[in-house]
């Protein structure tokens, strides 16, 4: 799944879904198709699919073009249209639904805090184990 969208000076990126075991990722890519950063997740499946967001990066090069901000808008977005738990483990993720957490479940989005287990299931995913 790819969306089209400008970054901060106007270029064209996309942002792409790559779900995968035991790591998926959206990843945003510039025209000419270099991907340039990733926010990363591992999906826990039950009753209510849960995506735990652990990393998110974009090179240093395409700084100061709100490329993390199309990033996380994007999971985010896309976690309310598919009824998903977000798990803000990652920084960045953390720090978005601290500001605007009332706004992410007001338009019918669902997190939860990180709990200790959360890293265990990082841990086995990047170690092949999960």
């Amino acid at each position: 799944m790819t969306q089209g969208l400008t970054d901060n000076p106007g270029a064209s990126v996309t942002v792409e879904l790559d779900l995968a075991s035991p790591i998926s990722s959206y990843t945003i890519v510039r025209a000419d198709e270099t991907p340039v950063g990733t926010a990363d997740f591992v999906v826990i499946p039950g009753a209510s699919e849960e995506r735990i967001f652990f990393h998110t990066e974009v090179c240093q090069d395409f700084g100061g073009r709100d490329l993390i901000a199309l990033l996380v808008s994007k999971a985010l977005t896309d976690s309310i249209r598919e009824n998903v738990t977000v798990v803000p483990l990652c920084p960045v993720f953390a720090r978005h639904l601290r500001v605007h957490g009332d706004e992410f479940v007001a338009n019918g989005g669902v997190f939860r805090q990180p709990i200790p287990d959360d890293i265990g299931v990082i841990t086995r995913a990047a170690l092949g184990e999960a």
